[in-house]
C-alpha cells in the first residue's frame, strides 16, 4: 500500500514538473520566440558573410618500399612489387604529405600568402600560414587502408589542383629521399668494386709475369718434373737430372707466391661477382623513379560548396539559443519563487 502511494506521488511530481515546464514555456513564449528568431537571423547573416569554400579530395594507396633492383636481379623474389603497401607504409606516406617540404612547395606555387592574406614580414607569419594551411588541408587514413588528401578553398579549381599537386609533390619528395639513400649506397658499392678490380688487376699482372717466366701450374709442374727427375737418375742421365733439378729449384723459389696469388684470385673473383651484382642492383635503384603511391581517384573540381552549410548553422544556433534560454528562464523562475517564499 505504501509503495503504491509513493509511486503515485512520484507520478504526480513528474506530472507537475512537466506541467510547470509547459506553463513556463507558454508564459515566456514571446521572449523565447524573440531570442530564437534573433539567433536565427544573426546566424543566417553570419553564415551569409562566411566565404564559400569548395572541397576536393584525392585518394591514394601507399606502395611497399622495397629495392626495385633486388626485384629484378634476385633469383628468389622476397616481396611482390604489385601488392599494396601495409599500414606502416601509409603512415610513412602521411608523414611526407604533412611535411614542411610539401607544404612549402604548395604555399609558394599557389601563392597562399596572398590567398590567405598573410604578410610575410608580419610577426608570427610562418605560424599563421601553417595554421591556415592545416585548417584547409587535411590528410588521413581511411578504414580501407588508403590515404585521403582533402583541400578546402574558395576556388574549386584551386582546391582540385592543390589536392593533386600535394600527391605529386609527396611522391617527388619520397623519391628524392629514397634516391639520396640509394645514391650513397651505390657510391659505396662502386668504390668497393673499383678497389677490388684494381687489386685483381695487380694480381693478374703478377700472375702473367710468372707465367712468362715459366710458372703456370705449380703443383702439376712440380709433380711432372719430380717424375722426370727420378726417371733421369734411374736412366743414368746426370746432366738431364741436373737441368730438371734447376727447374725444380726455380719453381720452389716462386711457388709460394704463385699459390698465394692463385688462392687470392679465386676468392677475389667470387667477391667480384657479388660486388658486381650489388653494383648493378643499386644502380637500378638510383636510376629508377618508382612511384611511392597509387592514385585511385584524382581530385576533381567540386560543383557544390562544402562550407558553410547554412541551414545547419542556423538550425544549431537556433536550437542552442532555445535550450540556453529555457535553462535561464527556469533558473530565473526558481529564484523568483524562492525569493517570494522568503527562502533567499
Amino acid at each position: 500500500m505504501n509503495e503504491h502511494m509513493s509511486e503515485n506521488k512520484e507520478n504526480m511530481v513528474d506530472s507537475l514538473e512537466s506541467t510547470n515546464l509547459i506553463v513556463l514555456l507558454y508564459k515566456w513564449r514571446k521572449p523565447i520566440i524573440i531570442v530564437c528568431a534573433a539567433a536565427a537571423i544573426v546566424s543566417a547573416v553570419v553564415s551569409l558573410l562566411m566565404k564559400e569554400r569548395y572541397k576536393s579530395a584525392v585518394v591514394l594507396y601507399a606502395e611497399q618500399q622495397h629495392s626495385f633492383g633486388a626485384q629484378l636481379l634476385e633469383d628468389v623474389q622476397k616481396e611482390d612489387i604489385l601488392t599494396f603497401g601495409e599500414e606502416e607504409d601509409a603512415e610513412r606516406l602521411l608523414q611526407v604529405i604533412n611535411s614542411d617540404q610539401v607544404r612549402n612547395r604548395i604555399i609558394e606555387k599557389y601563392q597562399l600568402w596572398d590567398v590567405y592574406k598573410i604578410k610575410k614580414d608580419q610577426r608570427g607569419a610562418n605560424t599563421l600560414i601553417a595554421r591556415e594551411y592545416q585548417d584547409n588541408v587535411s590528410a588521413k587514413l581511411t578504414k580501407f587502408g588508403s590515404v585521403e588528401v582533402a583541400v578546402l578553398d574558395e576556388s574549386p579549381d584551386r582546391a582540385r589542383d592543390m589536392a593533386n599537386d600535394i600527391a605529386i609533390f609527396a611522391d617527388s619528395v619520397s623519391n628524392k629521399m629514397r634516391s639520396a639513400r640509394a645514391t650513397e649506397a651505390f657510391r659505396y658499392a662502386e668504390t668497393s668494386l673499383l678497389n677490388l678490380q684494381n687489386e685483381v688487376k695487380v694480381m693478374e699482372d703478377t700472375m702473367r709475369v710468372l707465367r712468362e717466366m715459366g710458372v703456370y701450374s705449380y703443383t702439376d709442374q712440380v709433380a711432372a718434373l719430380t717424375e722426370m727427375y727420378g726417371t733421369a737418375i734411374a736412366g743414368g742421365h746426370p746432366d738431364r737430372a741436373q737441368q730438371i733439378k734447376n727447374q725444380l729449384d726455380f719453381l720452389s723459389k716462386y711457388g709460394t707466391t704463385f699459390i698465394r696469388l692463385e688462392s687470392s684470385l679465386k676468392e677475389s673473383y667470387e667477391k667480384l661477382a657479388v660486388l658486381r651484382k650489388r653494383y648493378d642492383l643499386m644502380k637500378i635503384d638510383v636510376e629508377s623513379n618508382i612511384p611511392v603511391m597509387r592514385i585511385v581517384d584524382f581530385a576533381s573540381a567540386a560543383d557544390k560548396k562544402s562550407f558553410p552549410i547554412r541551414w545547419l548553422i542556423v538550425t544549431m544556433s537556433t536550437a542552442s539559443a532555445f535550450v540556453f534560454t529555457v535553462i535561464f528562464l527556469l533558473f530565473w523562475d526558481n529564484i523568483k519563487k524562492l525569493r517570494s517564499e522568503g527562502r533567499i
